[in-house]
């Protein structure tokens, strides 16, 4: 079973919309038998912070998404610990996400931040909506 941390734009767009590319990720990684899907707080956090300031309208969706996906998906703490990789990030705001995906021992981040994807980051493997949902 391959372990995927999935990131705060993907949860928001599959929250957003049942239709497009994040929403058929985020559905194949929590329906599969072949994933372990795992959210941080971080971007439990962000998630909150990004729902109610761009979508206030929409918070009851986002709630409902966010508690169908909980079940779904395991939560996991970050360690305050550094990496050496964390570099290849240029948001530092986004480091802990790739602290947690490290500590966890995920394969895979599921994501579509460029912070993540434009970096030279190869352990765990960082893949886009697009990307996985072709795998």
């Amino acid at each position: 079973m391959r372990k995927i941390l999935i990131d705060t734009n993907i949860l928001i767009s599959a929250a957003y919309s049942k239709k497009g590319l994040p929403r058929q990720a985020f559905d194949k990684a929590v329906s599969s038998p072949l994933y372990h899907c795992l959210i941080c707080e971080q971007t439990l956090e962000e998630f909150w912070r990004i729902a109610n300031r761009k979508f206030p309208e929409r918070i009851g969706d986002f709630e409902s998404f966010m508690a169908q996906a909980l079940l779904m998906m395991e939560a996991i703490l970050v360690p305050t610990d550094a990496y050496d990789d964390e570099k290849e990030i240029r948001d530092v705001k986004d480091r802990p996400i790739l602290r947690a995906a490290i500590n966890a021992g995920v394969d895979i981040l599921l994501t579509g931040d460029k912070d993540f994807t434009e970096s030279m980051i190869t352990n765990p493997k960082i893949m886009k909506a697009a990307e996985f949902v072709r795998l």
